[in-house]
């Protein structure tokens, strides 16, 4: 054989092996939709992904390229963010309304386009307009590169399980009530696992989410806390489970009895099933982690662990079989979520690094909580003392823009749309975690944090006592981060940094703040483009505990944001 026909043959076989690096493109289409459903005894109209609630999932593989053409029916704005996925130089596919897009508007489409690049595990997508995402959210299921395996046990079956809110009401009419009052919104009716109440509340015996299993056997259960508002804690009665991964981060396995995940967190778990038929079911129940002052959902979701039952006819039937209950923890135990974050851990192998920075270029130290915003004249309202209440990082209760903040940075048209003056530290000290100051006013301002390219970042986030100290669940878009430090009452930045885990720390793009405490992370901005960092409670989220970091361009091609796509939406 001529060497180039072997040159030719090689080429080919590399050309096809490049190709299975990859991966492949796959194409995904969204069609807004309102469609009526019943829970509890009430119809309502709800706004979903062709008609599913949950959604349908998006699953692909790490290195595919995925393209969603979200296609809005409805009149309300949308638009869809993928949780967790890093969209490195894709940030026009990030989805926050007016931070990296204009919404989709009535009978319009919009491509998202978007690589999954060194991610694999779940995620979730969801809406990220107002209040949308309460029923407009599904998972994103990325699984290992072809012939590659999971550092663990291969399940025999995988299973999503997502946690929601059902509200009787449009949860837009509880937003919007609530901003006009100034008071606390409404509470949800009904926490759903995929999207059934379950048997513990009023008429909803026939909505229970049944997993069925078979002795003996090993379960990837893919966790997702799509809740609007809530914390949750999740227990299946009388077994115990495996943590792999958490935010599509493998981690170092352990075993736990009960689960903790904030709204926008992600867990795999690996459920093994007994060995024999235990002549019994099993519920699975969540219900509430809350700490704050004002009223929350303290209701439970639960679905049911069902063995297959034998064939022979020695066994009752299942309906007559004893049913067991799982303990969860405390509604307010937040020594319990202390301890179970603190057991979380990097995978840290030679195959999946955790790639702490061990320098820190630039230092931030960010103060979130509640806080209040005068009433206006001649109206009353229901907030702290006839306030209205509001919510703030470093006391800059965020307004968003009426145009794109990433469109205005990119064509550098900044000027009346947003300021890089976002304080690096509270503007005011006080004993964060003490007596709360007498002046809880907040300052409103579209105020942004500039960072140059490949800057390392360490960000101290404080919770802080004002209206109540309370757990605020921190996601950045664009980036993981890694958590090298928590701690309760007021950070001390002398001592605590000596403690800090610079080796395994668990890497995530969601984390509680501790109520009454404080977390470090770190993260290399290593992805040009407008970042939104906000609190995934929506209620704190509509109240302004949000902002967003600017990464500039850096100087090599392959570290610059393209410009917009042709279809990117108009405001």
């Amino acid at each position: 054989m001529s060497f180039q026909n072997q040159l030719f043959i090689f080429c080919t076989l590399l050309l096809g092996f490049l190709k299975l690096a990859e991966g492949k493109t796959r194409h995904y289409t969204f069609h807004i939709d309102s469609h009526n459903m019943t829970r509890m005894c009430h119809t309502r109209s709800v706004l979903s992904v062709n008609k599913q609630y949950p959604g349908p999932p998006l699953v692909a593989r790490e290195g595919d390229n995925i393209l969603v053409k979200v296609v809005n029916h409805v009149a309300a704005n949308v638009t869809i963010h993928w949780h967790g996925v890093r969209q490195l130089r894709t940030g026009w596919a990030d989805g926050p309304a007016y931070v990296t897009q204009c919404p989709i508007q009535t009978n319009q489409s919009y491509t998202y386009n978007f690589t999954l690049t060194g991610q694999r595990g779940t995620l979730l997508w969801h809406a990220h307009v107002s209040w949308l995402r309460s029923s407009i959210h599904g998972p994103i299921i990325i699984l290992p590169k072809r012939n590659e395996s999971y550092p663990f046990e291969k399940p025999s079956k995988e299973v999503p399980i997502i946690f929601g809110e059902w509200f009787n009401v449009d949860p837009e009419a509880v937003i919007a009530q609530a901003l006009q009052s100034g008071g606390g919104p409404n509470v949800s009716d009904a926490y759903t696992i995929n999207g059934l109440p379950g048997p513990l509340y009023n008429c909803s015996s026939k909505d229970t989410f049944k997993l069925k299993v078979k002795p003996g056997k090993t379960y990837l259960l893919r966790l997702i806390n799509a809740a609007l508002n809530d914390e949750l804690f999740f227990s299946i009665a009388n077994h115990t489970v495996t943590v792999v991964e958490v935010d599509a981060v493998y981690t170092k396995p352990f075993s736990a009895g009960c689960l903790h995940l904030t709204p926008g967190q992600t867990m795999n778990v690996l459920l093994k099933t007994k060995t024999d038929f235990p002549n019994s079911t099993f519920l699975m129940a969540a219900w509430p982690y809350f700490t704050g002052m004002g009223t929350f959902d303290n209701s439970t979701v639960a679905g049911i662990l069902e063995y297959e039952h034998p064939k022979s006819s020695n066994y009752p039937p299942l309906k007559k079989l004893p049913q067991y209950k799982p303990t969860l923890p405390p509604m307010n135990s937040t020594g319990f979520v202390a301890k179970f974050t603190g057991q979380l851990r990097s995978l840290a192998s030679a195959k999946f690094p955790a790639n702490v920075p061990q320098k820190v270029d630039r230092k931030f130290f960010f103060t979130v909580g509640l806080g209040t915003s005068p009433c206006p004249k001649n109206t009353t309202c229901q907030g702290p003392n006839g306030t209205k209440f509001a919510a703030s990082v470093n006391n800059i209760s965020f307004v968003l823009p009426s145009v794109a903040l990433l469109q205005a940075h990119f064509f550098g048209q900044s000027n009346g749309v947003y300021t890089t003056d976002f304080p690096t530290n509270p503007p005011v000290q006080f004993n964060y975690t003490g007596t709360p100051p007498n002046n809880t006013m907040v300052t409103n301002g579209t105020k942004t944090v500039v960072l140059a390219y490949n800057t390392s970042v360490e960000l101290v986030m404080q919770d802080t006592s004002i209206l109540g100290t309370e757990s605020h669940a921190l996601h950045l878009h664009g980036f993981n981060f890694f958590v090298v430090g928590q701690g309760s009452g007021n950070y001390n930045p002398n001592k605590d940094p000596t403690k800090f885990n610079l080796v395994d720390p668990i890497e995530r793009n969601t984390f509680g703040v501790p109520s009454g405490g404080w977390v470090a992370i770190r993260f290399l901005a290593d992805n040009p483009g407008v970042w939104f960092m906000h609190c995934h409670l929506d209620v704190h989220t509509s109240w302004g505990l949000k902002m967003a970091w600017i990464v500039l361009d850096g100087p090599q091609p392959n570290q610059k944001l393209p410009p917009p796509p042709s279809d990117l939406p108009k405001c």
